[in-house]
Formats: structure tokens, sequence, C-alpha cells
């Protein structure tokens, strides 16, 4: 049986440069009108009884190259066990083998959250008691902007995630919040609840989903620089949810996303803002503090670089909402390789981690809520 490769489905993206043999030759489609790429998901068929080796040739020229080293991609042949197989980077070319025991085998760089997941789950939410859902907008082709919203405390809280659709760990994350959020056995989510109000938008960027992009929507734009002045012709879903957050206010705001290079889980926080002041900055260091403590899962050794007094970037929607509303604002970066300080060999960073790491954000922000 000859080999063939697809990636024709929810969230697929690579391309064939030739098969020679047992050797597979690919490369990774940029994001639509934008050169960024990293993100790719696609399936072999005819894996069978062969040993394969494939080769993404154009790694080097990807987004974030630097992130190749140690990176390991996970694989699957019931699309649900999303396993890290060995993996290469060598001369600039990503380089990964299979022996095949079944036909099919998936691969991607992150274990998938397609849209058909997506409206699974707010489909699911949306039954649970006391959850109401709206549709805030639309995206540039047409799909909708989903919030899942409960409680009934006076403190707004705004959940959001992938502004950048590749970062699948993201919207496992949402599932896992959400999930802890409706748990009708869980005191802690109950007395949350009653202290504040959360708006949940599992997917910020539903057409870079589908589409199979690294970072951005289907006009090519970076949604995470669009918050100073998002337009409809340019940037609806940020429009959409930045006028929702307007009519409610923002005590507290998460952006969740991945990194390509750390092996770690980290936050970054709003340092450089022109309002800042270290009561506002103190608040979010604790938070962060008190998650490090709660869960090894997360550390604060490790993280990015920080903004320089009043050199925040506020098109970034962390440095927005904590600008524009004086919220306890943070983006949550998780791994696409592993948490090396608590590491799985088999799995890596994986979907289940990140939603028991939004339990664990859950409960710290349960501890802090009432100085918020």
């Amino acid at each position: 049986m000859s080999i063939t490769v697809n990636a024709a489905f929810d969230s697929g993206n690579i391309l064939v440069a030739g098969i020679d043999g047992d050797q597979v030759n690919l490369t990774i489609a940029r994001d639509h009108l934008s050169d960024f790429f990293q993100w790719f998901h696609f399936r072999v068929a005819g894996a069978k009884g062969r040993t394969l080796t494939l080769r993404i040739l154009n790694a080097s020229e990807s987004a974030y190259p630097f992130g190749w080293p140690g990176y390991k991609v996970r694989a699957s042949t019931d699309r649900q066990n999303w396993r890290m197989i060995p993996t290469r980077y060598v001369d600039g070319v990503l380089e990964f083998e299979w022996t095949g025991t079944s036909e099919l085998v998936w691969f991607a760089y992150f274990q998938p959250y397609t849209l058909e997941q997506h409206d699974a789950l707010v489909a699911r939410i949306a039954l649970q008691p006391g959850v109401t859902h709206r549709e805030l907008g639309q995206s540039l082709d047409g799909r909708a902007i989903d919030c899942l919203e409960l409680g009934t405390g006076p403190k707004h809280v705004w959940l959001y995630a992938r502004q950048h659709p590749g970062e699948s760990m993201a919207e496992w994350w949402m599932e896992g919040a959400l999930e802890w959020l409706t748990d009708p056995a869980n005191a802690t989510a109950q007395a949350l609840r009653d202290k504040a109000t959360f708006h949940c938008v599992p997917n910020m960027n539903p057409d870079g989903s589908f589409r199979g992009h690294l970072r951005t929507n289907a006009a090519g734009v970076n949604l995470n620089r669009e918050w100073d002045t998002p337009t409809p012709a340019r940037s609806p879903e940020v429009l959409c949810v930045r006028s929702a957050m307007d009519e409610t206010g923002v005590a507290f705001a998460m952006d969740v996303h991945g990194d390509e290079a750390i092996p770690a889980n980290f936050l970054a926080g709003f340092e450089g803002i022109p309002s800042w002041t270290d009561a506002l900055g103190a608040k979010f260091y604790d938070f962060g503090q008190r998650l490090a403590a709660h869960t090894p899962d997360f550390q604060t050794e490790r993280g990015y670089e920080k903004a320089a007094p009043g050199r925040a970037n506020l098109s970034m929607s962390t440095n927005q909402l904590a600008e524009r509303f004086g919220a306890v604002s943070m983006t949550l970066e998780m791994p696409f390789k592993d948490h090396d300080a608590n590491a799985d060999a088999e799995f890596g960073w994986s979907g289940a981690r990140s939603k028991t790491l939004a339990h664990a954000c859950l409960e710290v922000l349960a501890g802090m809520i009432d100085g918020i």
C-alpha cells in the first residue's frame, strides 16, 4: 500500500514536498496572508508494517525556530492519546520516525483542540445550571465568538484563550476551568461564583484554529497586537470582546497561551504600563507566588523579560486591560515541550495537565478574590 498524507481537516496543516519510499518530506504552510508558521497537524495512511522517516524541511524558517531543540512531536493512532515521540532538529530540518502498527497515524505540534471539540464544549457547558451563553460577535469568516457566563458576584473576571490558534493547550485549559466552575459538588467554586461573575471566551480565534494557523486570524492579523485599536476589518474578534469588557469592567483577567521555547509554565504581567502602581503589581506577583506554592506544575523562575517603566505594549491584551480597567491582568504561558520541573516522559505537557492547571489557577483565585 502506498503512503498518503492528508491535512484537509479541521486544524490540519502540512504540505507534501515528496515521498521517496519510506521517507516523507514535508513543509508547514504559512498562516494565510502572513509569514507566521509552526503549527502542524496531519495524518498518514498506509503506515502499517513500515518504519517511516518524516522530515519537516522548512522548520528553520518557522516563527520560532529556537523552540525546536528539545521539542518532541505528538503522535496518536486514536486521536485521543497523544504521546511524545523521539524528535531531532538537525541542519534546519525537524525529523522523526514512526514504526506503524496501524494503518493510520496522526501527528501534531501539540495535542489538538478542534473546532468540533470547541462546539461540543460550548454546548455542554451552556446547558449547566446558572450558565448563560452569549455570542459576542463573529469572526472574519463568520464564526461565533462564544462567551460562557456564570456567577453572581460583583467582581468581573474574564478568562479568554487562543488568540493564537496554534496554542491549543489554551483551550484545554479553558475546558478545565469551565468544568471546575460548573461542578455542583465543588464548594470552593460555588463560593467563588458568589463573589465573582465569570466571562469565559474559550476560543478568540476560531478562523485561525480551523485553518491550521499558528498565530493569526483569517486576515493574517496577530490578535494580541490589536487591543489598543481593534477594527471590524482586521480584528472583529478583539473588538467584540473588548466592547463586552467595557460593558462589565474587569477586576481580574487571564489570557491563556502557549510558548514554543520555554519548558515551563509561567505568567507574564503588565510591568511598564503608564498607570503602574506597586500595589496593583503586588497582586499580580502574589498570584504567581501562591500558584507556585499550590502546584508543582507552575514556577516563577523562568519567563519573559519585564517591560521597562512606561514601555509596555498597550496593543497586547494583558497590558491594555491593566491600563484600561486597573485589572489584575496576566498572561498564562504553557509549554509545547514539557514543564521540566515536573516532567512526564510519555505525554509531556498535555491537554489533561492543562486542565488540571486551570483548576489550580481558580483555587488560587478563590483564596485571593476578596482582595482583588
